[in-house]
């Protein structure tokens, strides 16, 4: 359950990370309004405090992190840039999430 838990919020985590970047992307590339800048900056804020809520060192945190991070970026090109991942990119997701599931499986072991 506490696998679920973690994987849930690190998915979280990188849905206000990438909100957070990708408002002010839209602000300087495709021109959208000042205004948009707000919800990045409140989203970029949720994210550093999602960080804080995992009960394990924060170097262990950020580094299984990065495969969440990674395959919730991939999704985001699929469903919001409207790009269909490769085979390649799928490739890399499963590579990443080995790399956080031993990351995690070493963690609880401790």
């Amino acid at each position: 359950m506490q696998l679920l838990t973690t994987t849930a919020l690190f998915v979280l985590t990188a849905i206000a990370e990438i909100v957070g970047c990708y408002l002010p992307y839209l602000w300087i590339k495709e021109k959208a309004p000042v205004w948009v800048l707000l919800p990045a900056a409140l989203s970029l804020c949720a994210f550093v405090w999602l960080l804080t809520l995992h009960p394990t060192a924060s170097g262990r945190v950020y580094a299984a992190y990065g495969g969440v991070y990674v395959t919730v970026a991939i999704a985001w090109l699929w469903l919001v840039d409207g790009v269909r991942p490769s085979a390649w990119d799928a490739a890399g997701v499963a590579l990443c999430l080995a790399g956080m599931a031993v990351i995690m499986v070493g963690a609880a072991q401790r």
